[in-house]
């Protein structure tokens, strides 16, 4: 495999801190959400640290390269968009599913694949289409996870290690989401980082999270704790990774607080390593020349490797019980653990209350403030699983209210009305067909 892009220590780079971004000091590179990226229009903010120098590393956070789908073509062009737009040296996404065709759902979130020969063959085949699009090298990230998937038939190392034999994929390792795992599903950080491939290492993520009645959520809002520090002293020992993040998207802190979280970071990284893990070597050369194996240095399937379009079917089935039950109260599938399905279905809730609010911070205001907000959405949420992106479900959950003839003040109404209509366009609110039908039943 061949050398990987020394990058060094960043932070993920978010509008609310763009400024304080630019004066961290020693900072090396960041990482912006792809989704939230427009090439044509980069923040000024991006543009001067590119021209400082500054590596930007696009993070793609909707390709759902674990589901059962193959990848969307858009999707791919858009991130192959962002990577150029950038002169990224890789794009990077996730080892996850975010959504299932039939029925179509989304989930707004990302949600873990089953560790079987199924998935694995799927995954392998969306990663070779993704690569093919991509014009710089792809890296996936290992995801933290509320619930396990019952009937798996390969470890985590054995999982990652077979990946990246048959795509030349590089890894992006979390090790907060290593912690995460550890609370949630009794997985050992020491064991996973034992049992996977760390020369494909392309880079590190630290975040910060919180423990809540013995679930971890990796909230990304939390300052990095020293659990999740000493998990990446674990992989220091091991390898020396070619860059390492600290990710924060929510809950701001001030800049030295930030400065500070770095600087512990740095301390974790410096330190020599004792393990006997090769490590990445340094890169001098352009982009295009590291990372991802070439297509003809990938290994093919084993022999006794599934049928992907039949695997596609069997994964396809299970992802869409289980996500059915997460979002639209459907049955939870057999195999799974209830309690942790409970937990998960109100926490999807919440983060989809959460993102519609910051997409679309008028309807707080509109109804009444974030308490009222809250409420109504997740009476919604309850009754209509998201189909579609986050701006899309604002826009429905406007229209849900107004069929109701809610909000109760008239006035409130009228404002939410005028809102809705400034930002849906020339589709007829369904109301209107709500009235013509009972203009016909009193005709009648």
């Amino acid at each position: 495999m061949k050398p990987m892009t020394r990058l060094g220590v960043g932070i993920g780079w978010r509008p609310e801190i763009a400024d304080a971004v630019e004066r961290l000091p020693g900072l090396d590179w960041v990482e912006v959400v792809a989704e939230n990226t427009c090439p044509g229009h980069l923040h000024p903010g991006l543009l001067r640290l590119r021209e400082r120098g500054v590596r930007v590393v696009p993070h793609g956070v909707s390709l759902g390269l674990g589901g059962a789908d193959r990848p969307d073509a858009g999707k791919l062009a858009e991130l192959a968009e962002r990577a150029v737009a950038l002169g990224a040296p890789l794009v990077t996404e996730h080892i996850a599913f975010v959504r299932t065709s039939s029925p179509v759902l989304e989930a707004g979130h990302l949600l873990p694949v089953p560790r079987t020969r199924d998935a694995l063959a799927v995954l392998c085949e969306n990663v070779r289409i993704a690569q093919d699009a991509l014009p710089v090298p792809l890296a996936l990230e290992n995801i933290a996870a509320l619930l396990s998937w019952p009937g798996e038939e390969l470890t985590e190392g054995q999982f990652l290690t077979e990946l990246v034999e048959r795509t030349g994929v590089r890894l992006l390792i979390d090790v907060a989401n290593l912690h995460t795992n550890r609370v949630n599903r009794g997985e050992d950080p020491a064991t996973v980082l034992d049992g996977i491939p760390l020369e494909a290492l392309a880079y590190v993520h630290v975040a910060g999270g919180v423990e809540r009645d013995g679930v971890w959520h990796d909230t990304h809002a939390h300052p990095v704790p020293p659990v999740v520090l000493d998990v990446l002293a674990r992989l220091r020992e091991r390898v020396d990774p070619p860059g390492v993040l600290l990710e924060r998207d929510d809950d701001f802190p001030p800049e030295a607080e930030l400065a500070g979280e770095l600087e512990r970071i740095r301390a974790v990284v410096g330190a020599a390593p004792t393990a006997r893990r090769p490590a990445a070597a340094p890169d001098g050369g352009s982009a295009a020349s590291s990372g991802a194996a070439a297509p003809d240095e990938r290994v093919a399937a084993p022999d006794d490797a599934p049928d992907t379009g039949a695997a596609r079917t069997r994964l396809g089935l299970g992802q869409a019980a289980l996500l059915s039950a997460l979002v639209a109260g459907t049955p939870v599938p057999e195999g799974f653990d209830r309690q942790r399905i409970r937990v998960q279905a109100r926490a999807l809730a919440a983060k989809r209350a959460s993102v519609v609010a910051k997409v679309a911070p008028e309807l707080p205001e509109l109804l009444g403030g974030p308490a009222d907000y809250r409420t109504a959405f997740l009476a919604y949420a309850r009754q209509r699983p998201m189909t579609a992106g986050y701006r899309r479900d604002a826009l429905d959950f406007a229209e849900h209210l107004l069929i109701q003839d809610l909000p109760a003040d008239p006035a409130a109404r009228r404002r939410l009305t005028t809102w809705w209509r400034d930002r849906a366009g020339a589709r007829p609110p369904r109301r209107i067909v709500r009235w013509a039908r009972a203009l016909v039943g009193r005709a009648a």
